[in-house]
């Protein structure tokens, strides 16, 4: 089990200037689904992008610390583009 905060600082130390919204989909600890808005995936193909996050969780996904991740990933360019926006408490 591993908690949202720690899925989030993963990604944020491979990712540094990322806006990440991380949500237990199951209450369990495992299966998460997470939005992820860098600047780094800029000019990369989607699944490139989701190859830059998951290289990020990899430790946790090998150990099935993390069962199941979604993920949805945007540049801030699409995530303006898209109208949506993160809580207050997220960055």
């Amino acid at each position: 089990m591993i908690s949202p905060d720690e899925v989030k600082g993963m990604i944020q130390a491979a990712l540094p200037d990322a806006k990440i919204h991380v949500q237990d989909l199951t209450g369990g600890g495992d299966h998460y689904q997470v939005v992820v808005v860098s600047s780094l995936f800029e000019g990369k193909r989607l699944v490139q992008q989701h190859q830059l996050v998951y290289n990020a969780v990899q430790k946790a996904m090998s150990s099935e610390q993390i069962h199941a991740l979604a993920l949805k990933t945007y540049t801030p360019q699409s995530w303006m583009v898209s109208g949506q926006e993160f809580a207050q408490s997220q960055s």
